[in-house]
C-alpha cells in the first residue's frame, strides 16, 4: 500500500457544509470513501492559512488513488491535492539505480 499526504482547501458550498455537518463528520465522510477503494486514513488535521484540512491515508492501488481524489474535486466543494509519500528505504532504493539521463545543451 502506498501513503499519500493529502491536503485539501474546502470551497464555496463546501465551507458551508463543514459549517452545517461540522469537521467529524467530514472525516468519517473520508473514511468511507477510503474504504470503498480498500484505503485507511492514519490522520487528519484541520488548519488555517493555506490548507484546510491534511492528513495521511493509505491505498493499495494508485488508480484508486486517483479515482478517489477526482471523485472528491468533481463536487466543486473540495479541492485535494495528493502527494504520494516515500520511506527512506524506497529512496534508497531508488538511489541505487542506475538511469541514462542527458541534461538540456550537454
Amino acid at each position: 500500500m502506498t501513503k499519500y499526504l493529502f491536503e485539501a482547501n474546502y470551497v464555496g458550498d463546501g465551507i458551508k457544509g463543514l459549517m452545517r455537518e461540522g469537521g467529524t463528520k467530514r472525516r468519517e465522510a473520508l473514511v468511507e470513501a477510503l474504504n470503498s477503494v480498500g484505503g485507511t486514513l492514519e490522520s487528519f488535521y484541520y488548519a488555517f492559512g493555506d490548507t484546510d484540512v491534511l492528513g495521511v491515508f493509505e491505498i493499495p492501488d494508485q488508480s484508486d488513488a486517483a479515482a478517489l481524489s477526482l471523485m472528491i474535486n468533481s463536487t466543486g466543494s473540495v479541492n485535494v491535492h495528493l502527494k504520494p509519500l516515500m520511506t527512506p528505504e524506497d529512496l534508497d532504493k531508488a538511489a541505487r539505480k542506475t538511469l541514462s539521463y542527458r541534461a538540456p545543451g550537454q
